[in-house]
């Protein structure tokens, strides 16, 4: 019995697992081998209802909550991890927009994300701040109707995908810090836009890259929330993705587990299924318990969102564990099939698309600072 996940949601659960195994899970390797975003796939995902149904129905949601897109999230997960970074992105930037966009643009551009027409990427990191988000040199000045961005952004998911991008830039001094920061819309086809993409290890299908800005005009009426609070405003939404990165990872993890379970009571040595000794059984019953753990503490911060509660520590929590776990979980599968493992194919692949997330949307030293903060208070963990 799960205390977060009702009769409702289970039912959805199976609905999307079912589409999943059909249609997402048979071409996950070829994807992550091409490259290249199923966009035919996403239109399919729109069409069901799977891109964020958390969203109002006034911008093409279903008012469904957090908990409902988290459950279609694992399942998409578990099917490809790299592709669920669809629904993951539909959820961050869609949120941010419904609260921080003009009504008109924020329903213009999520009709066509929840369809599965468009996806939104978030370009906040730069080349000379990772960690130290606040940190950031692009240039967004006032001219006329417009903004004008000058500058880089770097290891941005989706890239060179992404047919508009929440994009983070300096409105005050480098010395206001996160108080100087605003957040627009930026739609990728604009004049003076170029893109690159990195040859990552793993989540090769979503990409990450670069984006260039030289001369860029943006109507301000795609301004985000209030010029020069945008960090402090729209980094709140970073809590909900982290919790929906949890359940991300560990879904990768659960099917792993099962692979690894039903290989290991069909593979005989010494007479017996190789089940039967508790160096194969023991370390995956381990990770069973610490990956079932951490599933329940990510639904439990969903939960908390939707009544509106705090949930930044629990988020963060989600964070550092859950890609940690998840990877080390897939590692000991992959040792569990012996040489077999070791080959090219689904396990090694769900390790690469997992470790990205030990590095991207959060550290884990930065999330144990988070945590440090609300139980010291933020004067006694300054940094």
């Amino acid at each position: 019995m799960n205390p977060y996940i009702d009769e409702d949601l289970t039912a959805l659960g199976e609905h999307v697992r079912r589409f999943a195994s059909k249609r997402v899970a048979p071409g996950f390797l070829d994807r992550d081998e091409t490259r290249v975003l199923d966009r035919k796939l996403m239109r399919e995902m729109g069409e069901l209802g799977l891109i964020g149904p958390e969203l109002p129905v006034a911008y093409g949601g279903q008012g469904l909550g957090s908990l409902a897109a988290g459950v279609i999230h694992e399942e998409i997960s578990r099917a490809d991890m790299s592709l669920s970074y669809i629904n993951l992105l539909a959820s961050l930037t869609g949120q941010i927009l419904a609260a921080h966009a003009a009504p008109d643009i924020a329903r213009s551009w999520l009709e066509r994300v929840t369809q599965g027409t468009a996806l939104l990427s978030i370009a906040l990191t730069e080349p000379g701040g990772g960690s130290d988000a606040a940190n950031l040199r692009l240039k967004m000045e006032r001219v006329g109707g417009d903004y004008v961005l000058n500058g880089e952004k770097t290891s941005i998911s989706a890239a060179d995908q992404a047919d508009a991008s929440i994009v983070f830039a300096r409105t005050g001094s480098v010395e206001d810090g996160a108080r100087g920061v605003s957040a627009l819309l930026v739609p990728m086809d604009l004049p003076g836009i170029t893109r690159t993409r990195f040859d990552c290890h793993g989540q090769r299908a979503i990409g990450r890259g670069s984006i260039f800005f030289e001369n860029v005009r943006v109507p301000v009426d795609h301004l985000l929330g209030e010029e020069n609070r945008g960090f402090a405003q729209v980094m709140q939404g970073f809590d909900y993705s982290r919790a929906l990165i949890g359940l991300q990872v560990l879904a990768v993890a659960k099917i792993s587990l099962e692979e690894a379970w039903e290989f290991a009571a069909q593979r005989k040595a010494f007479g017996s299924p190789i089940s039967a000794f508790q160096g194969v059984s023991h370390p995956l019953a381990e990770y069973e318990t610490q990956v079932e753990a951490a599933r329940l503490l990510c639904l439990q911060t969903l939960w908390l969102k939707d009544r509106n509660l705090p949930h930044t520590e629990q988020a963060a929590m989600c964070k550092w564990w859950a890609p940690k776990l998840a990877y080390d979980a897939v590692h000991q599968c992959l040792l569990s099939f012996g040489h077999g493992g070791y080959d090219r194919g689904p396990l090694e692949q769900r390790m690469r698309d997992i470790l990205g997330f030990q590095i991207g949307d959060g550290t884990a030293q930065i999330m144990k600072t988070v945590i440090a903060r609300a139980r010291a208070g933020r004067a006694a963990v300054p940094f």
